[in-house]
This record gives structure tokens, sequence and C-alpha cells, in this order.
């Protein structure tokens, strides 16, 4: 299949829609692979023993790499076949969930995430390509969006839930074999159904530009990790340094050459680079959320992996509106002011997430409120942001564009895992310190001082009173933590909402009106 130019765009039929049903597939593996690990934490801490760091790195090495690597694929795949690289992804994102399910050390996970990773980062640009080649008409292609957007945070949502069903009858590791079958399914049917394009240009990738685009987000993300954790190092803010110089580096060769990896000139448009930053921004936030926020379901409030994780779909409903509304009042009040409610509307939930007390009105109900709020705000901008890149994309682009928006989906919800992350922690571990009793054994101090999961292994180890108080100054603490992590979140979507106003205003007519 060849690109349609726009003078031979033609509706859709039957045949693209099933077809974009079996998009799905991948999709929602994906995306639900960010935060299928949520409520498999504490089974992961009892069972391999991370240190705090390498508990991080369980979480964020797969999203640091999928970001990392986005903008490669969707250029390989825009010369190979989208299609193509989608099954060859497909292959290395089964063969690698089976590693990470049996894998026996922390160090083994953290490796087998990143292969993850790797594959994950051939499917993302993939799908949102052949989305975008298939629906040339703009109407269906903003409905194709829609579902789109839907099944991505779909998937982040049933992440936990799945998660949390699997946990309650097996280990930890058929998290990961759960892929596996989807994977088996999409290679068997997507060589009838799915239409392969590729682009009519046919540049060299530029190797050079993948590598560093590596070199500056892995350093970037172990700099800002280790300083924010453990304060000022030679060796953390050295990886800094080079992480940012290989970063000027790459944008400096992308300036100079024919077919950039990365459009930086496309960036330099206002209302395009805007769109960009707002969306890493989003995800930015609504990571940190959903970590926070499952964190407290299962070792705050004691819920079973099970029940936490049918309690975290609720907010889901709210979600489910949320984004056909905001298209709805875009038509009306224009893309940026609708943006820049969704992002207010989301500092009120995390607003509401720091009023949650353990002996004040029901804290389930307020946190469940909460949530919803954030992640209906969020989601909002996702889509709207999703359907205006996605939109002004050239179809010869579109798997570079698409690497380009996933890049900052992944980077943000990476970097908001991390560095809230940290937040949480610094909090956490700067509150319990002199809520502990003075005469706990050191390597037990030591486990409840990390974090909240590793107080609960730490505790069953100890007397039932001294477990008791443990367990009391670690969900204290946490709760501090928590609530000055949201507060965080909620300033940083205010001053978002207010530069969205400026970064996306429409542009204005000649006779001076506002369009």
């Amino acid at each position: 299949m060849t690109n349609a130019t726009p003078a031979a765009a033609a509706r859709a039929g039957s045949k693209e829609w099933t077809a974009l049903g079996i998009l799905c597939l991948p999709l929602m593996v994906v995306s639900m692979d960010v935060s299928v690990l949520f409520f498999a934490a504490p089974a992961i801490a009892a069972d391999l023993q991370p240190t705090a760091t390498q508990q991080l790195w369980i979480f964020d090495v797969y999203g640091f790499i999928l970001a990392g690597l986005l903008l490669t694929m969707g250029a390989i795949g825009d010369r190979i076949g989208r299609r193509r690289l989608l099954m060859i992804g497909s292959v290395g994102f089964a063969l690698s969930s089976l590693l990470a399910a049996f894998a026996q050390t922390a160090d083994t996970l953290i490796v087998a995430r990143g292969i993850l990773g790797i594959a994950g980062s051939t499917l993302m640009p993939s799908t949102l390509a052949l989305v975008r080649t298939m629906f040339q008409d703009a109407a269906q292609r903003t409905k194709a969006m829609a579902i789109w957007s839907a099944v991505m945070a779909g998937g982040v949502t049933l992440g936990p839930i799945v998660g949390g069903l699997l946990l309650d009858s097996f280990s930890w590791g058929s998290v990961f074999l759960i892929n596996i079958p989807a994977m088996a399914l999409l290679l068997i049917i997507a060589p009838f159904l799915l239409p392969e394009s590729r682009s009519a240009v046919r540049s060299r990738i530029d190797i050079a530009s993948s590598i560093l685009a590596l070199a500056a987000i892995l350093p970037v993300t172990y700099g800002v990790k280790t300083l924010a954790e453990d304060g000022w190092a030679m060796t953390p803010a050295i990886s800094l340094a080079a992480g940012l110089l290989a970063g000027a580096v790459m944008i400096r060769r992308q300036l100079n050459l024919p077919n950039p990896l990365l459009d930086i000139r496309a960036l330099m448009d206002r209302r395009t680079g805007g769109s960009i930053l707002v969306n890493l921004i989003a995800t930015f936030t609504l990571m940190a959320s959903a970590l926070i926020n499952t964190q407290f379901l299962q070792s705050v409030l004691g819920y079973s992996a099970f029940a936490a994780s049918l309690w975290s779909v609720l907010p889901s409903v709210v979600v489910g509106a949320a984004a056909p509304m905001a298209a709805k009042l875009s038509l009306t009040h224009g893309r940026p002011r609708v943006m820049a409610g969704g992002f207010a509307l989301s500092a009120i939930g995390f607003g509401i997430l720091t009023q949650v007390r353990l002996e004040g009105f029901s804290p389930l109900a307020v946190m469940l409120v909460g949530a919803g709020l954030v992640a209906a705000g969020i989601v909002s901008v996702m889509t709207l942001v999703a359907d205006y890149v996605v939109g002004v994309a050239p179809a010869d682009r579109a798997g570079a564009v698409g690497g380009l928006l996933e890049t900052s989906s992944e980077l943000g919800g990476a970097f908001g895992i991390a560095l809230l992350g940290c937040v949480l922690a610094a909090f956490y571990r700067h509150a319990v310190s002199p809520l502990l009793p003075a005469k706990l054994a050191p390597a037990a101090a030591r486990a409840a001082e990390q974090t909240i999961a590793g107080a609960s292994t730490a505790a069953r180890q100890l007397p039932a009173d001294t477990a008791a108080q443990v367990m009391h100054a670690s969900r204290d603490a946490f709760m501090t933590a928590m609530h000055a992590t949201c507060l965080v979140s909620g300033v940083l979507l205010l001053l978002t909402a207010a530069a969205t106003i400026v970064l996306l205003r429409e542009r204005q007519p000649a006779a001076g009106l506002a369009a």
C-alpha cells in the first residue's frame, strides 16, 4: 500500500475499521506494561529484595528506553514498512516478556524491562502511523484518534487491574506472561488485515542521531534520579552534564541534516512545539498520580492487589466521558482554552488528594474523587494534542511524527514516576526517620526508611508490637509525602494551564480579532 495523497483521499471502509481494532492489541499491551507493575511492587520487593534505586529502575527503565528509541523506530517504520516493523517488534516483545517473567534477580528484571522497552518502541509509532495512513478523511481520522487515545488511556488503567487479578492467584511473573498470547494473536492476524505502508521518500536513517538520543536520555535520567535521591555526588553530576551535552550535540546535528531524525524547526513553531511540551507535562503528572494512588491503596489502606485493582478502575468512569467532551468543547471554545481547563481540573484533583486523611472522612472516597479529576483533565489534554499533531503530519513522515508524540508521552510518564517518585521518597524518608522505634535493628530501620513497601517487608520479621509501630510510622510518613507530592503536582499543573493559553493561542486573522 502506498500513501494516499490529499487529492486521492477516500473514506475508510469496514476493513480499515477492523484493522484499527487489530492495532489496538499492541497498543493496549504496550500501554499496560507502563503501569502493570504498580501492584506487583510488594511481591517483587519480597521476592527479589531490590534496593530503592533498583525498584525505581524496574519501573522506569522500560519507559526511558522506549522514549529514547521511539523517534528512531518511527523513522525505521517509515522506511521499511510500518506493518513489518510492528510484526518484528511483536516477536521481540513476546520473547522479552518471557525473560522478565522468570527473572531471578532485580538486575535481571531491569535488563528484561529494558529489552521490553526496545521492542515496545517499535510498536507504538507503527500503530499511530498506520492510523494516519489508513484514515485520510479528517472526520474519520478524528474518530479513529479518539479510539486510539481511549485504548492508550484504557491500557494504562487496565494495567493495574490485570496485574491485580493475576497477582491474586499467580506470582508476579504472570503480569509479563499475559503479553505473549496478545502478541501471538497479532502475528497471526496482522498479515491478513493490516495494510503495509511506507514513505515514498527513501531517506537514510541517521544512526548517529539515534545513538545521541539514547546518550542524552539515559545519562540525564540517571543523574536526575541519583541526585534527587542521594544528594550531591560527582558521578551523577557528571552523568547529568554528559547527557545534556549529548542532547545539545543531537539538536545541532538535526539542524544540519536534510532529513533529520527530529525536525527541530517544526518544533520551533509555537503551537506544534507547545503541544508536545504540554503533552509531556500531562503524562508527567498522570503517571506520578497513578503510582501514588496504587501505593496508597495497597500499602496504606492494606487492600490486596485484587481489591486495589478493582477500586482503581472507578476513576476511569469519569475519564471515559472526558475525551469526547473535550473534543466537543474545543469546537466552540477553542483547543487552548479546553486544554487549560483540563489542566486546571487536574490541579483541583491533586488539591483534593492533599486532603486525604486516614482518620478523616472516608479516605478511599476522597482519593477516588481526586484521582478521577486528575485523570479526566489530563486525558482531555492528551486527546486534543494527539488529534492536532497527527492531523498536521505529512503522510510520508507519519511514523517519525508518531514517534515524536509518543516520545513526549513516554518520556513524560517515565520522568513523572522518576522525579515525582523521588520527591515522594525524599519526603517519606524525612518524615519516617523520627517516627521509627528507637531500638529498631539497623537492618530493619534501613529497610523501613527506604520505602513503605520496604517497611512492610521488614515488619514481617519483627515482633508484633514493634511491627505495628513500624507500620504506623511508615503509613503516617507516606501520607505526609503523598500530600507534599500532590501539592507540587497541582502547582505545576496550574502553571502549565497558564502557559497553555499563551503557547497554543490561535493565530489572529487580519482583522485583528481572535480566531
